[in-house]
């Protein structure tokens, strides 16, 4: 198994003439759960949709799985779930799921593995506007789980979910990792910062930190994750 499932390397990617990512290097190991943490408007989405090949990279290079992001080979190993909701909304569960593997060409078999596995055979025949938010994120996270890819690139996948919801999407996610699969998930919510093996702060386009919670909160001397990010905001610092 390679020692490194996600690599970059000096990424800066500019909208127009504005920066929104300077400079970004990181390494995420194999069966990671990475946080990437930042407000909005920092460039989580943007180094997302850089990782998965559907942003150009103005600067710099990203690999994932040995291979140039965005390469026609990474496409059955590389799921992502976009921030905004992919779903229909007048469709079953189960047709929606189908209907995404139809096109990936997979067999209905592996969409029900998929139902199976974010919990949702019960909602299967229902209708999805019919369906709580938790349930909804499920639905998409089961149509980035298709075809059981290695890195899972997750965009703000417990948005507006209380936190018994959000608990049970991290429970998920721990079980994935523990599989082997490798997971970014961003967040501006930084209580959720603790679930993760490595975090990764962003703020400006800037990476200003990349290390271990642990890590983090014992050279910033604090004792949470949100008083961690502020005062390295503070200092203007760009690594831990």
């Amino acid at each position: 198994m390679d020692s490194v499932a996600l690599a970059a390397r000096h990424v800066s990617i500019t909208r127009g003439h504005t920066p929104a990512l300077r400079h970004v290097s990181f390494e995420i190991a194999p069966g990671s759960v990475v946080g990437l943490i930042g407000p909005s408007g920092s460039g989580k989405t943007t180094l997302m949709r850089s990782i998965v090949g559907l942003q150009k990279i103005t600067d710099g290079d990203i690999e994932v799985l040995g291979l140039a992001a965005g390469s026609a080979a990474l496409r059955d190993r590389v799921g992502y779930m976009a921030q905004a909701s992919s779903v229909y909304e007048d469709l079953t569960v189960r047709q929606n799921i189908a209907y995404f593997a139809r096109i990936l060409g997979y067999p209905q078999s592996e969409a029900e593995r998929v139902i199976r596995e974010v919990d949702l055979k019960p909602q299967a025949g229902q209708i999805v506007e019919t369906l709580s938010g938790g349930q909804r994120a499920r639905v998409s996270l089961a149509i980035a789980l298709l075809g059981r890819p290695a890195v899972l690139v997750l965009d703000e996948p417990t948005v507006g979910l209380d936190p018994v919801l959000r608990q049970n999407l991290w429970e998920l996610f721990r079980h994935l990792s523990e599989s082997g699969v490798t997971l970014l998930v961003s967040s501006h919510v930084m209580d959720e910062a603790s679930r993760c093996d490595q975090l990764m702060l962003l703020r400006a386009g800037r990476l200003i930190a990349n290390d271990t919670v642990q890590n983090i909160l014992a050279v910033t001397q604090t004792n949470d994750v949100e008083s961690a990010f502020l005062q390295l905001v503070g200092k203007g610092s760009k690594n831990v």
